[in-house]
């Protein structure tokens, strides 16, 4: 087996995270430490349209950089045309994710998410399962990258898995105007209208904190800090089909992965870092703007979807006013790190 890491015989750095003081550092698998030279490699892979059967597609195609790593699209489409029932999800501070993909709560790490989208059949996203051999084969010129990564010239889905993971774990966000606010001493960072709209977040009459708290504005959190197991799915009254709690399009959310019926329609509560560079919005991109995500919550849902009997106890709605409602839009847009997408 490869040696991974930063074993005696390779050459590879110990990865310096850009993380500022005072907050965990990420949990990382023991087989596969972080190093320079690996996230180096994952990015280009993570850049490479040979990763796909027809050299169509990377996994740039439908997380761009522009959007948070996101898709300006209501659903991704796979390299060989096959329409996907999700948004794609940012790829922020992915590394202190608890949980991974909209509605997956066994998944564990980055690299078994990762496979999803490689291996996937059904629908088809890049299209590896069956043209393993071809696509290695094409990906041979990496095999120098590989031996300082991994003290091996082998190229396979091992190293590949790996090394994207750790380029996706690198992609951390921490230089926002709240975050210059909150945890560097910057009063002027954020304008009177953003401070009260964080107020309104983190107020019971909204109770937005409740799904999306923590400094990853996420309960899908896994790091040092995080001492408690918390709540990582929620129903939120998008959808009531039936009448029983069905949500639309077949997509039951966390129900399809546990088979609980009490499950249909939860779907995890995605960080709000960057949240306003990723539209549209919701599981399905249903949702074209966050003035209309806001006025769902403010009705406790959207149509049928308010009496949706599984619905989350804190999606009960609320009273926002039209400024209310503008300082709450100005405080998420806070969240923003525009360093974070090279601007």
């Amino acid at each position: 087996m490869a040696t991974s890491g930063c074993s005696p015989q390779n050459k590879a750095t110990p990865y310096v995270w850009n993380i500022p003081a005072g907050f965990p550092a990420p949990s990382v698998p023991v087989d596969n430490p972080m190093t320079m030279e690996k996230v180096a490699l994952g990015e280009r892979l993570f850049n490479d349209m040979r990763l796909s059967v027809n050299q169509q597609q990377s996994c740039a195609s439908c997380h761009i950089k522009a959007f948070a790593f996101a898709e300006p699209k209501k659903s991704s489409v796979g390299t060989t045309g096959e329409s996907l029932k999700r948004n794609s999800m940012a790829l922020v501070n992915v590394a202190y994710n608890g949980s991974f993909t909209w509605a997956h709560d066994a998944l564990g790490k980055v690299e078994n998410q990762i496979m999803i989208p490689l291996f996937n059949e059904t629908p088809v996203e890049m299209g590896v399962t069956g043209n393993e051999e071809e696509i290695l084969a094409r990906l041979g010129d990496y095999s120098d990258d590989i031996k300082v990564a991994f003290d091996s010239t082998q190229v396979n889905f091992d190293h590949i898995v790996k090394a994207l993971a750790s380029y996706v774990r690198s992609l951390t966000s921490f230089n926002s105007n709240f975050d210059r606010y909150a945890y560097f001493n910057e009063d002027e960072a954020l304008s009177a209208s953003a401070i009260r709209g964080m107020d309104l977040f983190f107020s019971e009459k909204l109770e937005c904190f409740h799904c999306h708290g923590g400094f990853n504005f996420t309960q899908s959190s896994k790091h040092a800090f995080q001492k408690l197991d918390l709540v990582s799915f929620h129903n939120t009254g998008l959808y009531d089909i039936d009448g029983e709690g069905s949500y639309a399009n077949g997509d039951q959310g966390l129900a399809d992965i546990t088979f609980n019926p009490k499950h249909r329609g939860k779907f995890r509560a995605p960080t709000l870092r960057n949240i306003m560079l990723t539209a549209p919005f919701m599981h399905d991109g249903s949702v074209a703007t966050m003035s209309e995500v806001i006025d769902i919550y403010a009705a406790g849902g959207r149509g049928d979807g308010v009496n949706n009997p599984l619905k989350s106890p804190f999606v009960q709605g609320f009273d926002i006013t039209d400024e209310e409602k503008q300082d709450l839009l100005n405080f998420l847009e806070s969240l923003t790190d525009y360093s974070f997408i090279g601007q």
